[in-house]
């Protein structure tokens, strides 16, 4: 069945699973701020593009052509820039610049459905209880949290952004609504394409936007439950409302949001549809110095009919990620912009009744450009048949740990929750010393 037909949480639904607490004062020790401080900062940004459902390995970055049919599926492999190194047949545009691109093969664990898998992934720590297939989980901070958290935000903007809605475990947890990410729903590639809660509405003027600002200040002088226990939802709101007002009086803002500004060139390049578009708008933020964006791109879970509908789907896929790095490469950006690409498990070996392939978090190929990491190379390997990782296998926490590294964070480092309980960022610390540079 497909679970993914449910709502994905929202900007509002972020703010809810925010409201659990706030950090309750970080701490590292002396060695962890010594290393910290000397640490090599190799990415300033990163663009996460996550495709939710759980892309197919075979069919995309790990192809198996001397597998039985019922394995290999009914795609060819196709020869890349790097010789010896083999994509699926319907990238050819990231085939092309595959010398500018790190395929990991071999990132494997437990969790076989959509809401574990993607907490696993998405924090780098796994759900300490059994959760179900379309949960959505906050048991720790998400990447993107502990990025905003660790190192701010830009003149202007939020430092953490998803488009066009939350991942399921995409939230702050214990570190607080205000490490929520700014979702950016809605279409760029409308012509009216406008940013909620950003622009004033047309029938507000400047002047009742000021007066119901003046209201509002008035109405805050009053003693709120806030003003002595931590946790009252009043203050997350107002973290927002600030944040709102912010950005509409903020340049830099509405300069990043103005995709209108493009050249019909490259935006013909990204693909003139709603993924490419998050895909440009995604670059403009890069350049405005948000430091954590979230593609959240649904529809991976291919249950049935995965061939004639990959079919459709991959070329754009494939010329949308080709043109953002290339894009990123030509701007001289891409040394310190981290693109990853994953979701949160691959597929299974054995094609079902269906012409599907089901869960498999046993094997899931991960693609990583940029943020000094050397190109031109695959990490790890499955075995021939695709059915598990068997060379360097690694976890989502040396994932996670190579993420927080490349942006200067130390993965180890203490957090505590409001209630003091301590908690690593990463349990593992340990990074993928190949994408490390």
């Amino acid at each position: 069945m497909n679970t993914f037909t449910k709502k994905m949480p929202s900007r509002r639904d972020g703010l809810i699973l925010g409201l659990g607490g706030l950090l309750g004062g970080g701490f590292c020790s002396s060695l962890q701020a010594r290393e910290l401080a000397t640490r090599k900062v190799q990415a300033k940004s990163v663009i996460l593009v996550w495709l939710d459902g759980g892309p197919t390995h075979y069919e995309m970055f790990d192809p198996k052509p001397d597998a039985p049919t019922e394995i290999r599926g009914s795609f060819k492999p196709i020869s890349t820039k790097i010789p010896g190194i083999q994509y699926s047949q319907h990238l050819p545009q990231l085939a092309s610049i595959a010398d500018k691109l790190a395929i990991v093969r071999s990132v494997q664990h437990d969790q076989g459905n959509h809401g574990a898998g993607n907490h696993y992934m998405m924090t780098g720590a796994p759900p300490r209880i059994p959760v179900g297939c379309g949960a959505f989980v906050s048991f720790h901070p998400s990447m993107g949290s502990v990025v905003s958290s660790e190192l701010g935000a830009p003149p202007g903007l939020p430092p953490y952004f998803s488009l066009p809605s939350m991942t399921r475990s995409g939230g702050p947890n214990f570190l607080g609504a205000r490490h929520a990410p700014f979702v950016v729903d809605g279409s760029p590639n409308s012509a009216n394409f406008r940013v909620r809660d950003v622009s004033l509405p047309k029938e507000l003027d400047g002047s009742r936007k000021v007066s119901r600002e003046e209201m509002r200040q008035a109405v805050d002088k009053f003693v709120r439950f806030a003003d002595k226990q931590v946790g009252d939802p009043a203050t997350a709101m107002d973290d927002h409302y600030r944040q709102g007002l912010d950005l509409m009086r903020s340049a830099e803002a509405q300069a990043a949001f103005d995709i209108q500004r493009e050249p019909d060139s490259v935006r013909e390049t990204y693909g003139r549809n709603d993924f490419g578009q998050r895909a440009l708008l995604a670059r403009r933020l890069v350049e405005a110095g948000v430091p954590f964006i979230v593609l959240n791109d649904g529809g991976w879970d291919h249950h049935t009919n995965i061939f004639p509908t990959l079919e459709k789907r991959l070329p754009s896929f494939d010329a949308t990620i080709a043109a953002l790095v290339k894009d990123l490469d030509q701007r001289g950006m891409l040394e310190t912009t981290l693109v990853l690409v994953l979701g949160e498990f691959g597929r299974t070996p054995q094609i079902n009744k269906d012409g599907g392939r089901d869960h498999w978090s046993n094997a899931m190929s991960i693609m990583v450009a940029g943020g000094g990491t050397p190109g031109g190379q695959v990490v790890g390997a499955t075995d021939k048949r695709g059915y598990a990782a068997c060379e360097r296998v690694l976890t989502p926490e040396h994932f996670s740990s190579t993420i927080y590294s490349k942006l200067g964070i130390a993965p180890d480092k203490i957090l505590y929750a409001p209630n003091g309980r301590p908690s690593h960022i990463v349990s593992n610390p340990e990074t993928i010393k190949e994408l490390m540079g």
